[in-house]
């Protein structure tokens, strides 16, 4: 099976399309607080979800501690608050997350950064030998959505966007307060998308820097094609991180115009 396109490859069309269609269904936000970054070697302490529909707002929430049966490093601590003596009476991942596991298994699966809290679900379910999977197409990611949203604002992180929108929650990095506030992100993310008019919307989406690998994607190209056509056409990019983790990115109205073939002359190329 050929995997699956990133979001960021979709063209902005069938993006506001896949966008309207999850808007209109039950959301489960999930948020988790671990160990460390990786699942292979690090768990879950804490675990929060919030259930509802935009038109009929929180329906169910739930949280937890969960004993991850090992220390939690400093670092951790002091960014969680979440110490090991808080844990020590808390349950382990074993009995905590069946409880879990029906909300998790029904309506949109929502986190922002969801490839972090998705990978430890996954990893901790498999421990337990249960398989957790959901659809691509029953998953949102608030990260995705507000860098296709919000491309302007200096950071998308969590905490970053509740100054911003000014979200009336407790601190940032416990589960329950950050699933409340990534549930709030949705409602306002995605009611903006079916409130707007299509025009608005796909101005606003071709604002959204994306990494090369999406822009050749978009392009149907390799990697080296994608970006030579890209120089070639003229279009601008800019390069993000460090030393080898550099990336090149390019603005996605940009790469759509190329692929459309709407001008040759380069320097018609931007829209903005």
């Amino acid at each position: 099976m050929s995997p699956q396109p990133s979001l960021s490859a979709m063209r902005s069309p069938d993006l506001l399309a896949h966008y309207r269609q999850l808007s209109q269904q039950p959301l489960t936000v999930v948020d988790l607080e671990t160990t460390g970054a990786y699942p292979n070697t690090s768990r879950i302490t804490e675990i929060a979800i919030v259930q509802g529909m935009l038109a009929d707002g929180i329906t169910h929430q739930q949280s937890s501690l969960v004993n991850p049966e090992c220390p939690i490093p400093d670092k951790i601590v002091q960014v969680t608050g979440i110490t090991s003596a808080m844990v020590s009476q808390a349950a382990p991942t074993r009995e905590v997350l069946p409880e879990f596991w029906s909300p998790l298994n029904s309506g949109v699966i929502t986190a922002h950064n969801l490839s972090f809290d998705y990978g430890f679900l996954t990893a901790e379910f498999r421990r337990m030998d249960w398989e957790f999977a959901r659809s691509p197409m029953e998953q949102l990611c608030t990260v995705q959505l507000s860098r296709l949203l919000l491309a302007e604002l200096p950071s998308r992180s969590l905490p970053a966007l509740v100054r911003h929108f000014r979200f009336p929650v407790a601190r940032s990095h416990r589960a329950e307060a950050d699933a409340l506030a990534c549930w709030l992100l949705a409602n306002h993310l995605l009611n903006e998308i079916l409130n707007e008019s299509d025009a608005a919307l796909l101005k606003r989406f071709a604002r959204q820097w994306i990494p090369l690998k999406d822009a050749a994607q978009l392009l149907g190209s390799t990697l080296a094609k994608g970006r030579s056509r890209l120089v070639e056409a003229g279009v601008a990019a800019r390069e993000v991180g460090r030393g080898r983790s550099k990336t090149r990115m390019y603005r996605r109205g940009d790469v759509e115009q190329l692929l459309e073939g709407l001008t040759d002359d380069p320097t018609q190329l931007s829209i903005f």
